[in-house]
Protein backbone atom coordinates (compact mmCIF):
# COMPACT_ATOMS: atom_id res chain seq x y z
CA UNK A 1 0.00 0.00 0.00
CA UNK A 2 1.71 3.49 -1.34
CA UNK A 3 2.01 5.77 1.87
CA UNK A 4 1.45 9.09 1.38
CA UNK A 5 2.86 12.43 3.17
CA UNK A 6 1.18 13.77 5.99
CA UNK A 7 -0.57 17.46 5.68
CA UNK A 8 0.29 19.05 8.51
CA UNK A 9 2.44 21.49 10.18
CA UNK A 10 6.09 21.84 9.17
CA UNK A 11 8.99 23.00 11.60
CA UNK A 12 12.23 24.42 9.91
CA UNK A 13 13.71 26.93 11.64
CA UNK A 14 16.47 27.92 8.83
CA UNK A 15 18.28 24.90 7.95
CA UNK A 16 18.30 24.10 11.87
CA UNK A 17 15.59 21.45 13.58
CA UNK A 18 15.58 21.42 17.21
CA UNK A 19 14.13 19.04 19.34
CA UNK A 20 13.04 19.21 22.37
CA UNK A 21 12.56 17.06 25.31
CA UNK A 22 9.12 15.73 26.15
CA UNK A 23 6.40 18.30 28.01
CA UNK A 24 3.55 18.74 28.30
CA UNK A 25 2.42 22.28 26.34
CA UNK A 26 -1.46 22.83 26.84
CA UNK A 27 -2.63 24.91 23.71
CA UNK A 28 -4.72 27.14 26.48
CA UNK A 29 -5.45 27.94 29.92
CA UNK A 30 -6.42 24.40 31.77
CA UNK A 31 -8.76 24.44 34.65
CA UNK A 32 -7.77 25.57 38.02
CA UNK A 33 -7.74 21.84 38.36
CA UNK A 34 -5.84 20.32 36.16
CA UNK A 35 -2.46 19.41 36.79
CA UNK A 36 1.64 20.69 35.83
CA UNK A 37 2.56 17.45 34.43
CA UNK A 38 6.18 16.35 34.28
CA UNK A 39 7.97 15.70 31.06
CA UNK A 40 9.94 12.49 31.08
CA UNK A 41 11.64 12.50 27.33
CA UNK A 42 12.75 9.48 26.11
CA UNK A 43 15.40 8.89 23.39
CA UNK A 44 15.54 5.79 21.28
CA UNK A 45 18.22 4.65 19.72
CA UNK A 46 19.46 6.30 16.42
CA UNK A 47 22.38 4.33 14.85
CA UNK A 48 22.25 6.76 11.65
CA UNK A 49 21.07 10.31 9.86
CA UNK A 50 17.94 8.16 8.61
CA UNK A 51 16.82 6.47 11.44
CA UNK A 52 17.17 9.75 13.19
CA UNK A 53 14.81 11.45 11.18
CA UNK A 54 12.34 8.84 11.33
CA UNK A 55 12.52 9.07 15.17
CA UNK A 56 12.29 12.51 14.75
CA UNK A 57 8.89 12.49 12.08
CA UNK A 58 7.25 9.82 14.41
CA UNK A 59 7.85 12.21 17.60
CA UNK A 60 5.77 15.45 16.21
CA UNK A 61 3.29 12.74 14.86
CA UNK A 62 2.70 11.94 18.19
CA UNK A 63 2.98 15.48 19.51
CA UNK A 64 -0.47 16.77 16.92
CA UNK A 65 -3.34 14.58 18.68
CA UNK A 66 -2.67 13.99 22.20
CA UNK A 67 -5.81 12.68 23.95
CA UNK A 68 -8.62 14.76 24.65
CA UNK A 69 -10.39 15.42 27.48
CA UNK A 70 -13.80 16.80 28.76
CA UNK A 71 -15.35 17.31 31.82
CA UNK A 72 -15.94 19.87 34.99
CA UNK A 73 -12.79 20.36 37.11
CA UNK A 74 -12.89 18.55 40.69
CA UNK A 75 -10.31 18.41 43.13
CA UNK A 76 -10.52 14.79 45.11
CA UNK A 77 -9.24 15.22 48.65
CA UNK A 78 -7.35 12.37 50.48
CA UNK A 79 -9.95 11.57 52.55
CA UNK A 80 -14.06 11.11 52.23
CA UNK A 81 -14.21 13.73 55.23
CA UNK A 82 -13.55 16.51 53.19
CA UNK A 83 -14.57 15.10 49.36
CA UNK A 84 -16.60 16.53 46.97
CA UNK A 85 -19.98 16.26 45.85
CA UNK A 86 -19.97 14.89 42.81
CA UNK A 87 -23.75 14.28 40.51
CA UNK A 88 -23.63 12.23 37.40
CA UNK A 89 -21.40 13.51 34.93
CA UNK A 90 -17.88 13.96 33.41
CA UNK A 91 -14.97 15.14 35.88
CA UNK A 92 -11.33 16.45 35.22
CA UNK A 93 -8.72 16.04 37.98
CA UNK A 94 -5.27 15.10 38.89
CA UNK A 95 -3.59 11.83 40.84
CA UNK A 96 -0.05 11.79 41.81
CA UNK A 97 1.68 8.52 42.33
CA UNK A 98 0.81 6.40 45.58
CA UNK A 99 -2.28 8.40 46.28
CA UNK A 100 -5.77 7.88 46.54
CA UNK A 101 -8.55 10.95 45.69
CA UNK A 102 -12.03 10.91 47.41
CA UNK A 103 -14.86 11.91 45.85
CA UNK A 104 -18.82 11.95 47.69
CA UNK A 105 -21.95 11.13 46.06
CA UNK A 106 -25.71 10.51 47.42
CA UNK A 107 -27.17 7.06 46.08
CA UNK A 108 -30.61 5.73 46.42
CA UNK A 109 -31.88 2.18 47.32
CA UNK A 110 -32.48 0.92 44.19
CA UNK A 111 -30.24 2.09 41.41
CA UNK A 112 -27.05 1.60 39.74
CA UNK A 113 -24.32 3.66 39.85
CA UNK A 114 -21.26 3.23 37.21
CA UNK A 115 -18.10 5.31 37.72
CA UNK A 116 -15.20 5.29 35.68
CA UNK A 117 -11.54 6.98 35.87
CA UNK A 118 -8.95 6.99 33.31
CA UNK A 119 -5.00 8.31 34.07
CA UNK A 120 -3.49 9.81 31.26
CA UNK A 121 0.46 9.81 31.74
CA UNK A 122 2.16 12.06 29.33
CA UNK A 123 4.06 10.49 26.65
CA UNK A 124 7.17 9.31 27.84
CA UNK A 125 6.75 8.81 30.98
CA UNK A 126 8.46 5.17 32.50
CA UNK A 127 5.63 3.02 34.04
CA UNK A 128 6.30 -0.77 35.07
CA UNK A 129 3.63 -3.66 34.69
CA UNK A 130 2.35 -3.82 38.08
CA UNK A 131 1.25 0.04 37.92
CA UNK A 132 -1.99 0.35 38.67
CA UNK A 133 -5.23 2.57 38.80
CA UNK A 134 -7.56 0.98 41.58
CA UNK A 135 -11.49 2.28 41.72
CA UNK A 136 -13.91 1.33 44.84
CA UNK A 137 -16.99 2.18 45.75
CA UNK A 138 -16.69 2.65 49.74
CA UNK A 139 -19.63 2.91 52.10
CA UNK A 140 -20.48 4.02 55.90
CA UNK A 141 -17.41 3.91 58.06
CA UNK A 142 -15.41 0.68 56.54
CA UNK A 143 -17.95 -0.62 53.69
CA UNK A 144 -16.42 -1.32 50.54
CA UNK A 145 -19.13 -2.32 48.04
CA UNK A 146 -17.37 -2.90 44.83
CA UNK A 147 -13.50 -2.91 43.83
CA UNK A 148 -11.45 -3.36 40.45
CA UNK A 149 -7.97 -2.74 39.70
CA UNK A 150 -6.71 -1.96 35.85
CA UNK A 151 -2.73 -2.29 35.78
CA UNK A 152 -0.21 -1.41 32.95
CA UNK A 153 1.05 -4.89 31.89
CA UNK A 154 4.02 -3.72 30.06
CA UNK A 155 7.12 -1.51 30.65
CA UNK A 156 7.59 0.40 27.39
CA UNK A 157 6.13 3.57 28.53
CA UNK A 158 2.80 5.31 28.77
CA UNK A 159 -0.50 4.36 28.09
CA UNK A 160 -4.09 5.72 28.94
CA UNK A 161 -5.15 3.37 31.62
CA UNK A 162 -9.19 2.87 32.73
CA UNK A 163 -10.55 1.23 35.66
CA UNK A 164 -14.57 1.02 36.15
CA UNK A 165 -16.29 -0.16 39.28
CA UNK A 166 -20.07 0.40 39.71
CA UNK A 167 -22.56 -0.29 43.16
CA UNK A 168 -24.95 -2.50 41.61
CA UNK A 169 -27.80 -3.38 44.54
CA UNK A 170 -28.37 -7.11 45.07
CA UNK A 171 -31.41 -8.98 44.06
CA UNK A 172 -32.52 -9.09 47.48
CA UNK A 173 -32.16 -5.73 48.58
CA UNK A 174 -30.57 -6.61 51.74
CA UNK A 175 -27.13 -6.48 51.57
CA UNK A 176 -25.12 -3.44 53.46
CA UNK A 177 -24.36 -1.60 49.73
CA UNK A 178 -28.00 -1.45 48.82
CA UNK A 179 -28.97 1.21 51.56
CA UNK A 180 -29.56 4.55 50.34
CA UNK A 181 -27.12 7.24 51.65
CA UNK A 182 -23.81 8.76 50.68
CA UNK A 183 -20.97 6.89 49.22
CA UNK A 184 -17.73 7.53 47.94
CA UNK A 185 -15.86 6.95 44.85
CA UNK A 186 -12.15 6.00 45.60
CA UNK A 187 -9.66 6.76 43.36
CA UNK A 188 -5.85 5.16 43.54
CA UNK A 189 -2.55 5.61 41.39
CA UNK A 190 -0.01 2.84 42.51
CA UNK A 191 3.30 2.92 41.40
CA UNK A 192 6.56 1.40 42.18
CA UNK A 193 9.42 2.66 44.01
CA UNK A 194 11.23 5.22 42.20
CA UNK A 195 8.79 6.61 40.30
CA UNK A 196 8.68 9.94 39.03
CA UNK A 197 6.58 12.17 41.15
CA UNK A 198 4.48 14.04 37.92
CA UNK A 199 0.90 14.03 38.61
CA UNK A 200 -1.47 12.88 35.60
CA UNK A 201 -4.16 14.38 34.38
CA UNK A 202 -7.35 11.79 35.59
CA UNK A 203 -10.97 11.68 33.50
CA UNK A 204 -14.10 10.81 35.60
CA UNK A 205 -17.38 9.48 34.59
CA UNK A 206 -20.23 8.96 36.74
CA UNK A 207 -23.97 7.77 35.61
CA UNK A 208 -26.89 6.59 37.31
CA UNK A 209 -28.87 3.60 35.98
CA UNK A 210 -32.63 3.81 37.32
CA UNK A 211 -34.02 0.59 37.94
CA UNK A 212 -36.47 -1.21 35.39
CA UNK A 213 -40.03 -0.26 35.92
CA UNK A 214 -42.36 -2.66 38.20
CA UNK A 215 -43.25 -5.27 36.85
CA UNK A 216 -41.12 -5.72 34.23
CA UNK A 217 -39.17 -9.06 34.06
CA UNK A 218 -35.61 -8.67 32.44
CA UNK A 219 -34.12 -10.81 30.18
CA UNK A 220 -32.21 -13.54 31.10
CA UNK A 221 -28.24 -12.97 31.86
CA UNK A 222 -25.96 -13.74 28.64
CA UNK A 223 -22.70 -15.04 30.46
CA UNK A 224 -21.48 -17.08 27.09
CA UNK A 225 -19.35 -15.54 24.50
CA UNK A 226 -21.33 -18.02 21.62
CA UNK A 227 -21.23 -17.24 18.53
CA UNK A 228 -18.95 -14.68 19.74
CA UNK A 229 -16.38 -16.38 20.63
CA UNK A 230 -12.80 -16.87 19.52
CA UNK A 231 -13.88 -18.90 16.21
CA UNK A 232 -16.13 -16.09 15.04
CA UNK A 233 -16.71 -15.42 11.53
CA UNK A 234 -15.95 -11.89 10.96
CA UNK A 235 -15.89 -9.61 7.69
CA UNK A 236 -13.91 -10.16 5.25
CA UNK A 237 -14.25 -6.96 2.40
CA UNK A 238 -11.75 -4.83 1.32
CA UNK A 239 -10.50 -2.01 4.16
CA UNK A 240 -12.57 1.06 4.43
CA UNK A 241 -9.81 4.15 5.67
CA UNK A 242 -10.26 5.33 9.10
CA UNK A 243 -8.19 6.95 11.75
CA UNK A 244 -8.96 6.79 15.46
CA UNK A 245 -9.39 8.84 17.61
CA UNK A 246 -7.48 10.21 20.79
CA UNK A 247 -9.54 8.61 23.47
CA UNK A 248 -13.12 7.84 24.56
CA UNK A 249 -14.19 11.67 24.34
CA UNK A 250 -13.16 11.61 20.39
CA UNK A 251 -13.52 7.94 19.74
CA UNK A 252 -14.56 6.88 15.90
CA UNK A 253 -17.88 5.88 15.50
CA UNK A 254 -17.69 2.13 13.50
CA UNK A 255 -20.40 -0.12 12.30
CA UNK A 256 -20.25 -3.66 10.74
CA UNK A 257 -16.67 -4.08 8.65
CA UNK A 258 -13.37 -4.08 7.43
CA UNK A 259 -11.23 -0.78 8.12
CA UNK A 260 -7.78 0.22 8.06
CA UNK A 261 -5.41 2.72 9.94
CA UNK A 262 -1.79 3.48 10.62
CA UNK A 263 -0.72 3.38 14.49
CA UNK A 264 2.89 4.97 15.93
CA UNK A 265 4.60 3.34 18.42
CA UNK A 266 3.35 4.21 21.88
CA UNK A 267 0.39 5.38 20.48
CA UNK A 268 -3.09 4.32 21.24
CA UNK A 269 -5.99 4.58 19.10
CA UNK A 270 -9.74 4.65 20.12
CA UNK A 271 -12.55 3.62 18.38
CA UNK A 272 -16.72 2.83 19.18
CA UNK A 273 -19.11 0.69 17.73
CA UNK A 274 -23.35 0.97 18.82
CA UNK A 275 -23.79 -2.31 20.20
CA UNK A 276 -27.71 -3.06 21.47
CA UNK A 277 -30.08 -5.26 23.76
CA UNK A 278 -29.12 -9.00 22.87
CA UNK A 279 -26.26 -7.99 20.70
CA UNK A 280 -22.56 -8.65 21.21
CA UNK A 281 -19.38 -6.80 19.38
CA UNK A 282 -16.82 -9.27 18.51
CA UNK A 283 -13.49 -7.87 16.37
CA UNK A 284 -9.85 -8.85 15.28
CA UNK A 285 -7.07 -6.40 15.28
CA UNK A 286 -4.11 -7.43 13.23
CA UNK A 287 -0.72 -5.58 13.14
CA UNK A 288 0.58 -5.50 9.48
CA UNK A 289 4.50 -6.90 8.37
CA UNK A 290 6.42 -4.13 8.01
CA UNK A 291 10.47 -3.74 6.66
CA UNK A 292 12.90 -3.57 9.96
CA UNK A 293 14.90 -0.60 10.31
CA UNK A 294 18.73 -1.36 9.38
CA UNK A 295 21.19 -1.46 12.73
CA UNK A 296 17.66 -2.45 15.01
CA UNK A 297 18.81 -3.44 18.71
CA UNK A 298 15.01 -4.35 19.83
CA UNK A 299 13.39 -7.41 18.71
CA UNK A 300 9.84 -7.58 20.40
CA UNK A 301 7.19 -4.79 21.75
CA UNK A 302 3.49 -5.66 21.74
CA UNK A 303 -0.10 -4.75 20.57
CA UNK A 304 -2.90 -4.80 22.85
CA UNK A 305 -6.60 -3.91 22.64
CA UNK A 306 -8.89 -3.25 25.35
CA UNK A 307 -12.97 -3.03 25.04
CA UNK A 308 -14.72 -0.87 27.26
CA UNK A 309 -18.95 -0.69 28.05
CA UNK A 310 -20.68 2.92 27.32
CA UNK A 311 -19.71 3.26 30.88
CA UNK A 312 -15.69 2.79 30.51
CA UNK A 313 -15.81 -0.75 32.30
CA UNK A 314 -13.03 -3.08 30.57
CA UNK A 315 -14.48 -5.96 29.71
CA UNK A 316 -11.06 -8.01 28.17
CA UNK A 317 -9.71 -8.85 31.61
CA UNK A 318 -7.64 -12.01 30.08
CA UNK A 319 -9.35 -14.36 32.43
CA UNK A 320 -11.99 -15.24 30.00
CA UNK A 321 -12.06 -15.87 26.37
CA UNK A 322 -9.79 -13.44 24.59
CA UNK A 323 -6.32 -12.44 26.13
CA UNK A 324 -5.43 -8.57 25.15
CA UNK A 325 -2.21 -8.35 24.45
CA UNK A 326 0.60 -9.98 21.85
CA UNK A 327 4.23 -9.74 20.72
CA UNK A 328 5.22 -7.40 17.92
CA UNK A 329 8.72 -8.38 16.06
CA UNK A 330 7.74 -6.19 13.00
CA UNK A 331 5.99 -9.54 11.69
CA UNK A 332 1.98 -10.22 11.25
CA UNK A 333 0.61 -10.03 14.81
CA UNK A 334 -3.27 -10.63 15.96
CA UNK A 335 -5.44 -10.39 18.64
CA UNK A 336 -9.30 -11.23 19.52
CA UNK A 337 -11.28 -9.46 21.38
CA UNK A 338 -15.20 -9.34 21.73
CA UNK A 339 -17.66 -9.36 24.86
CA UNK A 340 -21.13 -11.67 25.83
CA UNK A 341 -24.52 -10.27 24.45
CA UNK A 342 -25.61 -7.18 26.43
CA UNK A 343 -28.16 -8.16 29.24
CA UNK A 344 -29.57 -6.10 31.65
CA UNK A 345 -29.35 -9.06 33.48
CA UNK A 346 -25.29 -9.76 33.40
CA UNK A 347 -25.30 -7.37 36.52
CA UNK A 348 -26.13 -10.38 38.77
CA UNK A 349 -23.29 -12.89 37.44
CA UNK A 350 -19.74 -12.95 39.09
CA UNK A 351 -17.64 -13.38 36.16
CA UNK A 352 -15.47 -9.99 35.29
CA UNK A 353 -15.64 -10.11 31.82
CA UNK A 354 -19.84 -10.26 31.94
CA UNK A 355 -20.87 -7.78 34.66
CA UNK A 356 -20.17 -4.69 33.19
CA UNK A 357 -21.98 -5.87 30.06
CA UNK A 358 -25.29 -4.93 31.26
CA UNK A 359 -26.38 -1.73 29.17
CA UNK A 360 -26.97 -1.27 25.61
CA UNK A 361 -24.42 2.09 23.80
CA UNK A 362 -21.56 2.91 22.37
CA UNK A 363 -18.59 0.28 23.26
CA UNK A 364 -15.28 1.14 22.82
CA UNK A 365 -12.28 -0.34 21.00
CA UNK A 366 -8.79 0.71 22.19
CA UNK A 367 -5.72 -0.30 20.55
CA UNK A 368 -2.01 0.37 21.38
CA UNK A 369 1.38 -0.25 20.10
CA UNK A 370 4.45 -0.24 22.31
CA UNK A 371 6.79 2.40 22.10
CA UNK A 372 9.76 -0.15 21.10
CA UNK A 373 7.87 -0.78 17.64
CA UNK A 374 9.83 2.40 17.02
CA UNK A 375 13.03 0.82 17.15
CA UNK A 376 11.75 -2.06 15.02
CA UNK A 377 9.79 -0.40 12.22
CA UNK A 378 11.56 1.06 9.16
CA UNK A 379 8.58 3.07 8.36
CA UNK A 380 6.92 5.90 10.73
CA UNK A 381 3.51 3.81 11.19
CA UNK A 382 2.43 0.80 11.25
CA UNK A 383 -0.57 -0.48 9.48
CA UNK A 384 -3.58 -1.69 11.52
CA UNK A 385 -6.54 -3.45 10.20
CA UNK A 386 -9.96 -4.32 12.58
CA UNK A 387 -12.63 -6.39 11.28
CA UNK A 388 -15.92 -5.51 13.15
CA UNK A 389 -18.61 -7.44 13.89
CA UNK A 390 -21.89 -7.17 15.67
CA UNK A 391 -23.65 -10.35 16.35
CA UNK A 392 -27.05 -11.22 16.97
CA UNK A 393 -30.80 -9.47 16.37
CA UNK A 394 -30.94 -6.21 18.77
CA UNK A 395 -33.67 -6.40 20.68
CA UNK A 396 -36.30 -3.24 21.77
CA UNK A 397 -35.32 -3.17 25.25
CA UNK A 398 -33.88 -5.34 28.56
CA UNK A 399 -37.31 -6.71 29.09
CA UNK A 400 -37.77 -10.57 28.41
CA UNK A 401 -40.94 -10.02 25.92
CA UNK A 402 -38.53 -7.44 23.87
CA UNK A 403 -39.37 -7.38 20.07
CA UNK A 404 -36.43 -7.74 17.22
CA UNK A 405 -35.51 -4.47 16.27
CA UNK A 406 -35.50 -4.12 12.32
CA UNK A 407 -32.23 -3.85 11.24
CA UNK A 408 -30.91 -0.33 9.38
CA UNK A 409 -27.54 -0.94 9.20
CA UNK A 410 -24.92 -0.92 5.82
CA UNK A 411 -21.88 -2.94 5.24
CA UNK A 412 -19.14 -0.52 6.20
CA UNK A 413 -21.54 2.24 8.08
CA UNK A 414 -20.09 6.05 8.33
CA UNK A 415 -18.16 7.81 11.04
CA UNK A 416 -18.29 11.32 13.20
CA UNK A 417 -16.48 12.53 15.59
CA UNK A 418 -17.68 13.81 19.01
CA UNK A 419 -17.35 17.89 19.69
CA UNK A 420 -14.59 18.68 22.04
CA UNK A 421 -14.50 20.57 24.94
CA UNK A 422 -13.04 20.80 28.55
CA UNK A 423 -9.62 20.20 29.42
CA UNK A 424 -7.12 20.88 26.36
CA UNK A 425 -4.96 17.91 24.49
CA UNK A 426 -2.00 17.18 25.66
CA UNK A 427 0.80 17.94 23.22
CA UNK A 428 3.92 16.42 23.53
CA UNK A 429 7.42 17.19 21.46
CA UNK A 430 9.21 13.60 22.47
CA UNK A 431 12.63 13.43 21.12
CA UNK A 432 15.48 14.83 23.21
CA UNK A 433 17.62 17.61 22.48
CA UNK A 434 20.81 15.58 22.42
CA UNK A 435 19.57 14.46 19.04
CA UNK A 436 20.83 18.21 17.94
CA UNK A 437 24.04 17.62 17.45
CA UNK A 438 23.45 14.62 15.61
CA UNK A 439 21.14 16.42 13.33
CA UNK A 440 24.08 18.44 12.25
CA UNK A 441 26.84 15.79 11.90
CA UNK A 442 24.35 14.01 9.40
CA UNK A 443 24.13 17.77 7.57
CA UNK A 444 20.53 17.32 7.64
CA UNK A 445 19.53 21.02 6.88
CA UNK A 446 15.72 21.32 7.44
CA UNK A 447 13.64 18.84 9.07
CA UNK A 448 10.30 18.56 8.91
CA UNK A 449 7.68 16.45 11.46
CA UNK A 450 4.44 16.53 9.60
CA UNK A 451 1.27 16.07 12.19
CA UNK A 452 -0.92 13.06 11.76
CA UNK A 453 -3.81 14.97 10.98
CA UNK A 454 -5.07 18.25 10.95
CA UNK A 455 -7.46 18.94 13.78
CA UNK A 456 -10.86 19.05 13.26
CA UNK A 457 -13.22 22.15 13.97
CA UNK A 458 -15.38 21.36 16.94
CA UNK A 459 -18.55 19.20 16.18
CA UNK A 460 -17.54 18.70 12.84
CA UNK A 461 -18.44 15.42 11.26
CA UNK A 462 -16.18 12.81 9.38
CA UNK A 463 -15.79 10.48 6.99
CA UNK A 464 -14.21 7.50 8.03
CA UNK A 465 -13.38 6.61 4.54
CA UNK A 466 -11.01 9.61 4.26
CA UNK A 467 -8.40 8.89 6.66
CA UNK A 468 -6.45 12.20 6.70
CA UNK A 469 -3.61 10.32 8.47
CA UNK A 470 0.10 9.53 7.04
Amino acid sequence: MARRPCRGAVAAFGGLFVALTAAVLPAAAAPSAAPAAEGTGRAYGAPNARALSRHAQRSGQLSAPGYRFSGKPVQGTADRQSAPAISPGQYLDSIGPNEERYYATDLDAASAADFSATAVPPPGAAVDSPDALHTKVVYGTDGSCESTTAMFGQREGAAPLTSGVSRIPSQRGTNSCDKAGRYWLVVERTAAKGAGAARWPLELTFHVEPPLAKGVAPAPAEPDYGAGGKDATLPTTAPEEVSGGTGFNDARLLHQGVWRDRILPAQTLWYKVPVGWGQQLRYDVEFAKEPKAKGAVTRTSFGSTQVYTPYRAPVGSGTGQFIPQVPYNGRVASLKMGTVPVSWTNRYETHPDVVPVHAKGDFYIAVTLGARAAQISQNSQIDLVLRVAVLGKEKAGPEAAATAVKSLATGGGSGSVAGRGGWPAIRVAGVSVGVVGVLLLAGLGTSYVWARRKPRPTGAAADPRKSGSC
